[in-house]
């Protein structure tokens, strides 16, 4: 079947659908550090205890990556994500029942974490093969869901929890992560050919050369030094981004801050996300993916540094604002430089490598300072140990060069 150039084009509604799924799913997450401590008052539970199941969970998606890429690549992102959807919210309707610390490892570690296997490379992957030219743009409003998702379900999270208490709001929030994760899923489509399209811009860029024809398989790409460097990038990115998001509502309550006001710091992190997301988004198709990498990264260090700092909750707001743009244009990035480097021919399976050995690194942050804080009873020491990562991040992405095989 010929391809053809309609008046609209479908892939916007690739790029809501996979943007709500991506909202749903993140933003449902991440509303584990609102429920952190009415959960561990409840059980008496430590903080490094709790913060576990949530590593689990961490791990348990990372791992999945490789598998829910793999299988966007070969049979496309509807079936992966309708049946990853059913899990997820299934996993938030038994939180509602846990009693025992092996329920929440159950539950929230293994179910949720497998549920969250869907929630970014099957979207990212899908979108990217939606777009020749403006792939940053559509990728960075696709990802904007997460901080869209952060920014309502954080405050609706903790307005549930006071009015009805943990478990009810479980309930709601996995009938919530159900119903609209399945209905999302129903419009996304592997790749335009499938309906007789072209990626957008590809005739505009016909003289250029084609990633999709000159992209790395999977064997290709293990063999070369960028792989590995991007993949401890994305670690550091990731143990920074993982222990933050676990622990910074604890951290405020417990420097007196309400736990209303201490909510509003997820919010403000989801709200500047969307600006990073859309900011690093553009950069990258103008300036490439390393730039925009490197930006984030001095930006995320800078925030937590200043975190060190923060005392009071102008501080800490500031922190979130901060945080949030690095967070929101790094997450866009990695997926646009993926593309860069390796092309469309297994770009969800690449990127699921890099996320999978990334995720180590975000599965040891939220255990490693919550392990810190219990024996010294406070956040500074397990904080600066971010802030070093995101130092060690930076300057190995300054190392970051393109792949002989794309430049050919």
């Amino acid at each position: 079947m010929e391809a053809i150039k309609p008046r609209f084009f479908y892939g916007w509604i690739v790029v809501i659908a996979a943007g709500c799924v991506i909202l749903t799913m993140y933003g449902t997450l991440l509303t584990f550090g609102i429920f952190f401590e009415p959960v561990l008052t409840e059980f008496g539970w430590t903080r490094a205890m709790t913060a576990g199941a949530f590593s689990v969970g961490v791990i348990i998606r990372g791992s999945l990556n490789f598998v829910t890429g793999r299988l966007t690549d070969k049979y496309g992102p509807r079936i992966v994500v309708t049946t990853c959807g059913l899990l997820l919210g299934a996993g938030y309707l038994l939180m509602s029942q846990i009693s025992s610390i092996w329920q929440l490892y159950l539950f929230y570690g293994i179910l949720v974490g497998l549920g969250m296997g869907g929630a970014w490379i099957p979207q990212l992957s899908t979108v990217a093969r939606w777009f020749e030219k403006r792939r940053g743009l559509a990728t960075g409003i696709a990802a904007s869901g997460e901080g869209i998702g952060i920014l309502i379900l954080a405050p609706v999270a903790t307005w549930l929890i006071s009015a009805y208490g943990w478990r009810s709001s479980y309930i709601a929030v996995g009938t919530i992560a159900l119903v609209l994760i399945v209905a999302a899923a129903q419009f996304l489509r592997r790749d335009p050919h499938q309906m007789g399209l072209l990626p957008y811009g590809e005739e505009a860029k016909k003289q250029s050369s084609n990633l999709q024809a000159t992209g790395f398989s999977l064997r290709q790409a293990i063999h070369t030094r960028e792989l590995w460097l991007l993949c401890s990038v994305y670690f550091c990115f990731l143990f920074c981004l993982n222990t933050i998001l676990a622990h910074i509502v604890i951290h405020a309550t417990g420097l007196g801050i309400s736990a209303t006001s201490a909510a509003y710091i997820l919010a403000i992190i989801g709200g500047t996300s969307i600006i990073g997301r859309l900011g690093l988004g553009v950069l990258a198709d103008r300036a490439g993916g390393k730039s925009a990498i490197i930006i984030g990264l001095i930006i995320l260090t800078i925030a937590l540094l200043w975190l060190q700092l923060a005392s009071v909750v102008w501080m800490l707001y500031l922190f979130a604002a901060i945080f949030g743009l690095a967070f929101g244009g790094l997450l866009v990035s990695f997926p646009l430089i993926t593309a860069e480097r390796f092309g469309l021919t297994s770009h969800g399976t690449i990127l699921g490598i890099i996320t999978l050995n990334a995720i180590i690194g975000g599965s040891i942050g939220p255990v490693l300072v919550g392990r810190i804080f219990d024996t010294t009873g406070s956040y500074q020491l397990g904080f600066l140990i971010c802030a070093a990562a995101g130092a060690i991040g930076f300057i190995l992405a300054l190392l970051s060069r393109p792949t002989h095989k794309i430049e050919a």
